[in-house]
């Protein structure tokens, strides 16, 4: 198709310079040099069962897919599923997750090339495929929908300002859309502006991280954190992205009561010893997650340096400020914290998670604050009024629980395409 030659064609210029960044990565993160093999649609693994694909990029879209994932173990038993990612982190989600499914495989998506993308459809032979959110590759879906293998895109989400990225290529845009057997919009906006860029029948199915409910286990860890830190006051910062960091430390020391601990969770684990050296360098007496010892009385920050514990970090705190929001990222999802009934303080930056982050403030679940001195005012106030904590808290269980069930309407879309896979 014209529409796609130009697009190919550019694929085929950056390839280069995709893999010396892979290479580039792999310097920090040693994750990237390993399975390479499979992003050019090269695979060791064969599924033993007809395969059910879903695809999770990173982290937060391999824990979106989890309720997904285990509907379609339970829908379909005699199937396999295949949950491909973009990132290690993701692939070690995935690992956390579902590593003790023997139908769950996991591996990278092939570039979006032809030859690498007709190997994957040619190795794994998927019966259906689901997409998470809103990663659209135009070569893969064409060649999906080509060899009628009808593709799902679930939970789609789309900012304002990514609706205009994909509006300067309207003509590849519309097809690549146009590829797609049928669309889960998280709103109604989010609908509109798919519709907007040439998307057909698009229905509104809700966020599917509304269904993700903390394990008995994660419960219990967070408990377990608690009795390390004690009694004393504590400020979570979740999921903080770069350039936050030192912001956060900042308003800790001018705005937190003395006494209280900031637990700081880094959003990206090759991070993790940067932001150590950042607290250090910050005058914090600062104690790790994976130094099981109880958090000493003059340790100001603990370090949340692990992987697949934030509902447990979310159970230990009085309070959580949501990172990504400080700095213009996007802000990182605050339904977690609500679903354990912790308080959430969000900053000015939510583009990413618009609707849900004004239905939180609406139910009293969250406050929004302008920037990081507010927040942490905002924070330490709620830490001296248990009474407004509790209310805050009990208002972000009520809201993540009202508004649960978009899995069943994903499944509903997926059965419809299929009697079976």
């Amino acid at each position: 198709m014209p529409a796609r030659l130009p697009y190919a064609l550019l694929w085929l210029l950056a390839l280069p310079f995709v893999v010396l960044r892979l290479v580039w990565r792999g310097r920090k993160q040693p994750g990237y040099l390993q399975h390479v093999g499979e992003r050019f649609g090269r695979y060791g693994c064969r599924a033993p069962l007809p395969v059910i694909w879903v695809h999770a990029v990173s982290v937060g879209e391999t824990r979106a897919a989890e309720p997904v994932v285990r509907a379609l173990l339970a829908r379909w038993p005699d199937h396999s599923v295949l949950v491909t990612h973009m990132t290690p982190t993701g692939r070690e989600t995935s690992q956390a997750l579902f590593g003790k499914e023997t139908r769950v495989l996991r591996c990278y998506l092939p570039y979006d090339l032809r030859p690498f993308v007709r190997r994957f459809l040619r190795h794994f032979q998927p019966r259906a495929g689901i997409v998470m959110e809103t990663e659209l590759w135009p070569t893969l879906l064409a060649a999906c929908r080509n060899t009628g293998v009808p593709v799902v895109l679930a939970n789609a989400r789309l900012s304002e300002r990514s609706a205009r990225r994909y509006a300067r290529w309207p003509t590849l845009t519309r097809m690549t859309l146009g590829a797609l057997a049928a669309i889960g919009a998280q709103t109604e906006s989010d609908a509109r502006r798919l519709a907007d860029l040439g998307a057909d029948g698009v229905e509104v199915t809700g966020n599917i991280k509304f269904d993700i409910a903390p394990s008995d286990a994660l419960i219990a860890r967070g408990k377990a954190f608690r009795e390390r830190i004690g009694r004393r006051p504590t400020v979570l910062a979740a999921s903080t992205r770069e350039g936050e960091e030192a912001l956060i430390l900042q308003a800790f020391r001018d705005h937190a009561p003395s006494e209280a601990v900031l637990m700081l969770v880094p959003r990206h684990p090759q991070r993790f010893d940067e932001v150590a050296r950042l607290v250090e360098a910050g005058g914090f007496k600062v104690q790790r997650r994976s130094n099981e010892m109880p958090v000493a009385a003059g340790t100001r920050v603990w370090l949340g340096d692990s992987m697949g514990e934030m509902f447990a970090y979310y159970a230990a705190a009085d309070v959580a400020l949501i990172g990504g929001s400080w700095l213009p990222f996007g802000g990182q999802n605050l339904i977690e914290a609500c679903a354990v009934g912790t308080p959430v303080v969000l900053g000015p930056h939510t583009f990413n998670f618009a609707q849900v982050a004004e239905l939180a403030i609406a139910a009293g679940a969250a406050l929004r604050a302008g920037d990081i001195g507010e927040g942490m005012r905002s924070a330490a106030a709620l830490l001296r009024d248990e009474a407004a904590r509790r209310a805050a808290g009990e208002a972000g269980r009520n809201f993540a629980a009202a508004h649960r069930g978009a899995t069943a309407r994903t499944m509903q879309i997926v059965e419809r395409l299929s009697a079976g896979p």
